[in-house]
């Protein structure tokens, strides 16, 4: 069988899907039958399409013209579940860009109409498909850090004006009253929660508790800088920390805590350090591929929708969480002008490192910027 595919999207990260469709259909391991976008789709997005291909502005004419058996969304965060339960209907199997669905609520709804269906649903979480997950794996199976005692992230980038006016959506923690949850665990440090919530074994889980710090440098709706922590029962708790107001760009990692040592996973680059040792490891598995693989041959998707339960329930949280805290304007810097113009918390780059070091929250570092007072999300079972 050699499915057919769509790509809901083509502006931003849909280009790279379009991207990797592409090189599919062009070694003939799918049909990249088409795309559609709201807007006029870019010119690098035409590009990527085959000449054949149905390209519209409107999702359920795609379906209808093209009845594919694969539909990818790499739209807004907030349409995921609309066109999600589109392209169940119109028969379609899913590869749904991060963040899957906004809350608990719409995650059962699309699994549940997903299993109806008969469908299945990847994710879009790259580093699900990295070589590394295996190689971690093993080392905590032959207890090479000893008994793990914690899980821990951290992610500090810089974002300038531009990344912040790319979209109506960015930024924002609702649009026209419809929560949207932008902020810097939910989008752009998403894989490190998700990466983390996977290596504790707890990816598919509903955390005991949530703690959700959020704060904000820039006068935006949503978090530019904030740290969770995840609590769950039988299993070591996992902290996050992460900004977009760093001195510099850092690589993101996953460290695991261990009473022997630890293991650090640079998840973007697939950088592994054993205790001191760097181990090699293999290629990363495209998700599309994946998902291909598994309706032709059977072969386990490598980042099913049920993998991310603990990461919906995060999404949730910061979602009901209080309004992201001004930080203090002492504490502030602007620097360079116009779309380049960039905030910077001078420290914080230190500061989620030491999180993540110490698996503790902002404001149990006694840092100068940050304060108690936050609510601590209890999850149930729904």
């Amino acid at each position: 069988m050699i499915p057919s595919v769509v790509v809901f999207g083509t502006a931003g990260y849909a280009a790279n899907h379009l991207r990797r469709a592409r090189a599919l259909h062009d070694r003939g391991e799918i049909v990249l039958a088409g795309a559609c976008d709201v807007r006029e789709p870019p010119d690098e997005a035409r590009a990527l399409l085959p000449a054949e291909a149905v390209v519209t502005r409107d999702a359920a004419e795609l379906l209808a013209r093209t009845t594919p058996e694969i539909a990818v969304v790499a739209t807004p965060p907030h349409t995921h579940l609309p066109l999600g339960r589109l392209a169940l209907a119109a028969g379609c199997h899913l590869l749904v860009e991060k963040p899957p669905v906004l809350d608990l609520a719409a995650f059962g709804e699309l699994e549940q109409l997903a299993r109806d269906r008969g469908r299945v649903c990847q994710t879009g979480f790259q580093s699900f498909g990295s070589a590394a997950v295996p190689v971690v794996r093993a080392a905590l199976a032959r207890g090479e850090i000893g008994t793990v005692t914690g899980i821990s992230a951290a992610g500090a980038w810089i974002r300038r004006d531009r990344y912040f006016a790319r979209a109506e959506w960015a930024g924002r923690r609702r649009v026209g009253g419809q929560p949207v949850v932008d902020g810097s665990l939910t989008n752009p440090f998403a894989h490190a929660v998700a990466t983390a919530l996977l290596v504790n074994g707890t990816a598919g889980d509903l955390p005991e508790r949530i703690d959700v710090e959020l704060y904000r440098a820039r006068d935006i709706e949503s978090d530019d800088t904030a740290c969770a922590r995840l609590c769950f029962a039988g299993a070591p708790d996992v902290v996050v920390a992460a900004t977009l107001d760093a001195e510099a760009d850092h690589e993101p990692y996953v460290l695991v805590h261990g009473t022997e040592g630890r293991i650090r996973w640079h998840y973007k680059t697939d950088l592994v350090t054993v205790g001191d040792e760097p181990v090699a490891v293999g290629p990363p598995r495209d998700l599309l591929v994946d998902l291909v693989e598994h309706l032709r041959e059977g072969v386990p998707l490598l980042a099913p929708l049920a993998a991310t339960r603990a990461f919906t329930a995060l999404v949730e949280a910061v979602r009901d969480a209080p309004e992201p805290r001004p930080l203090p304007p002492e504490w502030v810097r602007t620097v360079g002008t116009g779309p380049e113009r960039r905030f910077v918390v001078p420290g914080v780059d230190r500061d989620v490192d030491i999180a993540a070091e110490r698996l503790a929250l902002f404001s149990e570092l006694a840092l100068p910027w940050s304060g108690a007072g936050f609510r601590a999300c209890g999850v149930k079972e729904k």
